[in-house]
């Protein structure tokens, strides 16, 4: 066919030694690259790629989008002991893993909440609140010791119910492990709990 034609030429390659190397290109290929080919070369390196034909012809358009593109990677490169935005250290990628279950208490001023979490799945595994209707009923208050000490003890048992034996506290921000947050951790940790 016309379209298409055998193109075999020789190319160098270190050591003096030379190889053909066959292709086929259309005409509309051909004609795309022969301004490139025919124009002199500025310099060896782009005299090497107009001789074999990798020059490919870039738009102007084209051109301004890959060179703003050039500028922008330019002011987003970090050095590799730089570490990027938002990233995470390894212990903060690792310790869900090595300690996934967690404990995690919220006293309000009306009731008290206790909750383990899987930390990997987001699961909850059990729970203890004193907004629950069998504890709403019969408690006198829903947020004072006795209802803390009660709640540190079902979390224990419901906890221990499902295989869990240990879990891990952290404190929230600016938070004291004192009073109520206190009695419901050492009740827990009195029926059979262990935190880590």
């Amino acid at each position: 066919m016309a379209a298409l034609q055998v193109i075999t030429r020789a190319v160098s390659v270190r050591g003096g030694l030379s190889v053909t190397q066959s292709r086929k290109e259309t005409d509309r290929e051909r004609n795309c690259c022969l301004q490139v080919r025919n124009a002199s070369p500025v310099s060896w390196s782009s005299a090497l790629f107009a001789s074999h034909g990798l020059f490919v012809p870039v738009s102007k358009e084209n051109l301004r989008s890959r060179v703003s593109w050039i500028v922008e990677a330019a002011w987003t490169r970090r050095s590799k002991g730089q570490p990027g935005k938002n990233k995470k250290s390894w212990k903060q990628r690792t310790e869900k893993y090595f300690k996934p279950f967690i404990l995690d208490v919220f006293i309000s001023s009306k009731y008290v909440h206790a909750k383990v979490m899987h930390r990997v799945t987001s699961s909850v595994v059990s729970v203890a609140t004193t907004n629950a209707k069998d504890l709403r009923l019969s408690l006198p208050s829903l947020s004072d010791a006795n209802a803390c000490r009660l709640i540190g003890q079902l979390i224990a048992e419901r906890s221990i119910e499902q295989d869990i034996y240990a879990v891990a506290f952290d404190l929230r921000k600016n938070e004291k492990l004192e009073g109520k947050l206190a009695i419901v951790i050492d009740s827990a940790i009195e029926h059979g709990l262990t935190l880590v």
